[in-house]
């Protein structure tokens, strides 16, 4: 893509300014696992919590807030059930089949902020994934995406990454490569 220097801090400077006082959300560097926590007596506010201080994993994670809509946003980790890796050949299948709308939104905050972007097949030990055929539906979303219109708050950060790296905008089809 290009030789922009990424740093995780950027990204979390510019979805507190887009998102803490509106959504009570924060992007938070965390360690070895990902978290979505909602607010609670223990904190005011909702965390996104990325791992290891990983650019991508801080895109990863805000991708799938974008996608979890305001009643899954009150439970942790938005609901969702998560099989570790090594899942079989039908657990990785509806592992993709969830991944598919997060890891579109990913893809066009990478192309936003001039960052490659790869899709994760996340199962190392388990079933080996056709990563070529998920990315084509990853692709196929984003291109549904760029028709028809991201969700609201992915549009919001897709528009602040791409004033930020100075990324021409809005997005088309061409500025994804399969």
């Amino acid at each position: 893509m290009s030789s922009t220097i990424h740093h995780y801090q950027d990204l979390i400077n510019l979805f507190d300014q887009q998102f803490y006082q509106s959504h009570n959300t924060r992007l938070i560097k965390g360690g070895d696992e990902p978290l979505y926590s909602p607010a609670s007596d223990k904190c005011g506010f909702h965390q996104i919590i990325f791992a290891h201080g990983y650019y991508a994993s801080a895109l990863h994670e805000i991708s799938h807030w974008c996608v979890a809509g305001k009643a899954r946003r009150l439970i942790e980790d938005f609901g969702y059930w998560y099989e570790p890796d090594g899942r079989d050949q039908q657990q990785q299948k509806a592992f993709e089949q969830v991944e598919i709308k997060p890891q579109a939104i990913e893809w066009a905050f990478c192309v936003a902020a001039q960052k490659n972007f790869n899709v994760s097949a996340d199962n190392l030990n388990g079933f080996e994934a056709d990563t070529v055929s998920f990315k084509k539906a990853v692709y196929q979303q984003v291109s549904v995406y760029i028709e028809h219109g991201f969700p609201k708050e992915a549009q919001q950060f897709i528009t602040c990454l791409a004033k930020f790296y100075h990324t021409t905008f809005p997005l088309n089809k061409e500025q994804f490569v399969l």
